[in-house]
């Protein structure tokens, strides 16, 4: 049987697809990459903001064409969208035949069987005079696999890695305790469970083996890592134990809250090699208000030592942040206060999203919603201040050489792309450098000099 796969939203979905695809491949189905052709689509679908809920649905709806055109025997959803709309899936999407919750992804075998199953029933139904209205008239029975918000599926080591040779996401924790009022992510995925230790170690050890060189480390929180499981902070003590796994070069960390980021962490950053001097932790805003009604737990003075702390026991350190503009009640006063903390604290990356009003949330009753011209303009003013900071920093790298992992090649243009150990994929810039005749594949490090800066992007050549 043919399966494909789409995964849609975050790092931390993909995971969980990734451990489906190892699922379906143990049980000895194909996995393929064109939908005409495929038995079998899965969706492991987004809702965090209305844009993600709209990608999910218009991809659904794409999808169920196939069941008429194509080869498509079973039609199934998974992920958030599943967990957080699956009655409204059940009677407003007929095409679909299974429906599989945000902690049930381990039953996607269970789920494909039992879809394929009970189609080829109805499709086989032998049609007489009889029964012709019963079978036209059939209101099948959907599968919904959903369990408790707070389950926390196993952790198998076999995963099909989609992201190169390179780099892999290794999900070290699953929900949310913190509750920000913008936010459905504990209605989704329920309360923070860190995954056990040596379940993440033989995972790495996994990877490693299939030749990933980057790890990057996520999870709605990373930085409360083992607070649950283990009463303390484990997340320095994983780090270590990551560093001691040969075969992998780089670790990266991702989403890592202001107020959980301790001084032990900077330093375990610091003094190993590995760990690249990087961290992206996302602070929305800088003005105590905004911050107090967005539920968030720190101000802005704590936010300006936090920073300056990571500066100081980092020296090297590239701090990336995201913003929201037009939260509920953002007077231009607030909205000023952020363009100048941006100006302040000179971000090394930066994102901004204008503000998404989700049903479910705190956020979404609150008076005094921002008009969506207003978000648009105050989003393009914080971007440019942003842009400014950024492109006299990609300047000031001009002569400097740096270690970069390569992540492939542009064959027309004769140049490798890579990024440098400040650069996650897919979010920050990419380094461009000529083919010559020393070869490189996908995941070689090597050390190229800075020669140009353009916009977000670097031109290098190797360091000979």
């Amino acid at each position: 049987m043919n399966v494909l796969l789409i995964s849609l939203g975050c790092d931390k979905n993909l995971v969980d697809s990734e451990f489906m695809l190892g699922s379906i491949l143990d049980k000895g189905y194909e996995i393929v990459y064109d939908e005409s052709i495929a038995d079998v689509i899965v969706i492991n679908t987004c809702c965090f903001i209305n844009d993600a809920k709209e990608e999910s649905i218009n991809t659904i709806l794409e999808m169920a064409q196939y069941k008429e055109d194509g080869n498509c025997k079973a039609l199934i959803v998974c992920g958030c969208l599943a967990q957080r709309y699956s009655e409204e899936i059940k009677t407003e999407i007929p095409e679909v035949d299974a429906i599989v919750g945000t902690t049930a992804y381990e039953d996607i075998i269970d789920a494909i069987e039992q879809a394929v199953s009970s189609n080829e029933k109805i499709n086989n139904t032998e049609i007489s005079d009889n029964n012709i209205d019963a079978v036209n008239n059939t209101e099948k029975d959907r599968i919904v696999k959903l369990k408790s918000i707070d389950y926390l599926p196993a952790q198998s080591e076999r995963r099909v890695y989609s992201t190169g040779t390179e780099y892999s996401y290794l999900k070290i924790a699953e929900g949310c305790d913190k509750h920000c009022t913008y936010c459905i992510i504990p209605k989704l995925r329920g309360s923070y469970r860190s995954v056990p230790i040596e379940d993440l170690i033989k995972q790495a050890e996994y990877l490693a083996g299939c030749g990933v060189k980057e790890l990057i480390l996520v999870a709605q929180e990373t930085t409360l890592y083992g607070t649950d499981l283990y009463v303390y902070n484990r997340l320095p003590e994983l780090l270590d134990m990551l560093c001691q796994i040969e075969g992998i070069e780089w670790i990266r960390l991702l989403y890592a809250y202001p107020e959980d980021v301790t001084k032990e962490l900077a330093e375990c950053i610091n003094r190993n090699e590995k760990i690249c001097s990087y961290i992206d932790i996302p602070i929305q805003h800088s003005s105590d208000r905004i911050l107090k009604l967005m539920g968030r737990r720190t101000t802005r003075a704590e936010l300006v030592d936090k920073i300056n702390m990571l500066r100081t026991v980092v020296p090297d350190i590239a701090i990336r942040t995201t913003l929201i503009t037009g939260f509920p009640g953002e007077t231009e006063e607030d909205h000023n206060d952020l363009v100048s903390f941006i100006k302040e604290m000179r971000f090394d990356r930066l994102g901004v999203f204008t503000y998404s009003e989700e049903e479910g949330t705190a956020a979404a009753s609150m008076s005094d919603q921002i008009p969506e011209d207003i978000k648009l303009k105050r989003y393009d003013e914080l971007m440019n201040v942003q842009q400014d900071i950024a492109f006299e920093k990609a300047e000031s790298m001009i002569g400097e050489v740096v270690e970069v992992i390569v992540e492939g090649e542009i064959p027309e243009d004769s140049v490798y792309v890579g990024r440098t150990r400040m650069d996650a994929p897919n979010i920050d810039g990419c380094v461009f450098f000529p083919v010559t005749y020393e070869r490189h594949i996908s995941g070689d490090i090597i050390r190229v000099r800075i020669t140009e800066a353009v916009g977000y992007d670097l031109l290098a050549v190797p360091e000979m």
